[in-house]
């Protein structure tokens, strides 16, 4: 194991509600951790409303540390369960449900799309859309409550320690996330090739190429919507690369499983912070 260098964290983004308490805060990792890591969040609510808060995948696994009471997760069937504590979050490619059962002090770790591989050591296939119990394997990272800025420094300072000399990026599976951010096509290649590349995906990533490119359009709408200039969802969808209105309405559908109207009346707290700071073009770190 690497011993904790104790880096500095980089500049702190987010928001701050005076009224509730509640807030947000984006940190960048250290030049050393970008390869695999994309971003540390820290976000805290002392009083929640208690509503049901939809979740759209971002194209990243998360490493996710409650400090105080953790969220209820709706299963497939409606039926709400406790989430552990501390809990890995592969890749997702439909929406989640969850809901605050007390006060809120988290700490997440957001991983690069294909970054997460060598720090869980299993494929990230295993991990779509599951939420894995890592109360075990975080019991002996404490971090303090009430400080955003230092809670991200200890977070950084402890992967840094968790930092093998044998990690990894695999060349062909970075270079297809960057050009599916970048909104290019994948390396040409014979079928062989691309069998093969598809494979890699799945274990680096958790999801096929095309998948992953269906869920970076959609977060782009995101980031269209909250422009300035924005002139309503249709032309949000529109500057993500939607063809049309119809086609935007499915994938809401399938990604947060309700309309467009819907999911802005009903935002609040967790969902709308992510949505506000998270939801931003931009691929991860070239090797």
């Amino acid at each position: 194991m690497r011993a904790s260098s104790g880096a500095a964290a980089g500049p702190v983004e987010g928001a701050l509600n005076v009224d509730t308490g509640e807030r947000y805060h984006e940190v960048d990792p250290p030049e050393a951790l970008r390869p695999w890591v994309r971003k540390v969040w820290t976000y805290a609510c002392p009083r929640p409303s208690r509503a049901v808060q939809r979740i759209a995948p971002d194209g990243c696994p998360e490493l996710i540390l409650d400090l105080c009471d953790p969220y209820e997760e709706a299963d497939v069937d409606g039926t709400f369960h406790l989430q552990p504590h501390a809990l890995f979050a592969g890749q997702m490619t439909r929406p989640i449900a969850i809901r605050p059962t007390g006060p809120v002090e988290m700490v997440a770790l957001r991983f690069q799309p294909d970054g997460a591989r060598d720090w869980l050591g299993l494929s990230l296939r295993i991990a779509t859309d599951q939420r894995l119990d890592m109360t075990e394997r975080l019991a002996g990272l404490k971090l303090p409550s009430g400080d955003p800025e230092a809670q991200a420094r200890h977070m950084i300072d402890w992967m840094e320690g968790q930092r093998r000399d044998d990690w990894s990026i695999d060349p062909l599976v970075r270079a297809g996330v960057e050009a599916i951010h970048a909104d290019q096509p994948l390396p040409a290649g014979d079928a062989a090739a691309r069998r093969a590349l598809q494979r890699r995906f799945l274990d680096r990533v958790g999801i096929a190429p095309r998948t992953l490119r269906s869920v970076i359009r959609f977060r782009r709408v995101f980031d269209h919507a909250m422009a300035e200039d924005a002139e309503g969802w249709l032309d949000a969808g529109l500057g993500a690369g939607y063809f049309d209105q119809p086609q935007l309405a499915r994938d809401f559908r399938r990604f947060l499983g309700c309309t467009a109207t819907e999911w802005a009346r009903e935002q609040v707290e967790l969902a709308r912070a992510i949505a506000s700071q998270t939801y931003k073009p931009g691929g991860p770190e070239p090797v």
